[in-house]
């Protein structure tokens, strides 16, 4: 009868155990699914509230399609004069200037023949803020401080692993300069600023699962490079 009784207990005890075991693994699976999808880079926030919220995320989002639409082709008109029709800068401001001297020319001698009612023989002046380039010159030698901190930072850290990483992208970069020029680089971004985000928007569910499996076939690299050569070298 004891014995009956202690295998009895024995088997209460391991049904309790499983009823616990499947307990678990139901709450472990209630909480897989209440966990929100993987966002790129950890973003809980929106879109539009990433790209800084205002007016520039409104034209990289196309929230004013004729505002957006207006932006990129102007940058393309000046890719195409730039790149395709060769014009170089000189040339440019040159022809702007010469067209604006014949219009004031034609405007202040025009009226005074014609003796338009109400028009001044004066043509009108445009003036450029001081402002405006005092603005330019902050914001790129913000920038461009930025970017020297950074790079001195790594070269006077000690760290060698960051340093060849470092080195690396800019030897990519320098590659990536000898396929096409300066200004093609820039407009490439500048395409890319104002029709990425709007897809990404758009699309988010299916760029956040392929950017996840890249993410994770990246770092899976990185680890094994880290633990074949990085780790190897001398910190």
């Amino acid at each position: 009868m004891r014995d009956g009784k202690q295998a009895e207990n024995i088997l209460t005890s391991l049904a309790q155990l499983a009823e616990d075991a499947a307990n678990k693994n139901m709450s472990i699976f209630e909480e897989a699914a209440a966990t929100p999808p993987h966002k790129v880079l950890g973003r809980q926030k929106s879109v539009h509230h990433t790209l800084g919220g205002g007016k520039s995320a409104d034209v990289l989002l196309w929230r004013n399609k004729k505002v957006s639409a207006g932006v990129l082709s102007s940058a393309t008109a000046v890719w195409i004069l730039f790149e395709w029709l060769n014009y170089n800068f000189l040339t440019l401001v040159c022809f702007v200037l010469i067209l604006g001297m014949l219009g004031q020319f034609m405007w202040s001698n025009a009226s005074g023949y014609l003796r338009i009612s109400g028009s001044s023989s004066q043509a009108p002046r445009l003036v450029l803020p001081d402002e405006l380039f005092i603005s330019i010159a902050m914001s790129v030698g913000k920038e461009a401080n930025k970017v020297l901190g950074y790079l001195q930072d790594i070269s006077c850290g000690g760290n060698l692993k960051q340093l060849l990483l470092v080195i690396v992208s800019l030897l990519a970069a320098s590659v990536i300069g000898t396929w096409c020029s300066f200004l093609t680089v820039i407009y490439i971004g500048f395409v890319a600023a104002h029709t990425l985000p709007i897809l990404y928007e758009r699309y988010e569910d299916e760029f956040d699962g392929f950017i996840s499996q890249a993410l994770g076939q990246i770092q899976s690299n990185y680890r094994k490079l880290d633990a074949t050569v990085l780790q190897r070298l001398p910190t």
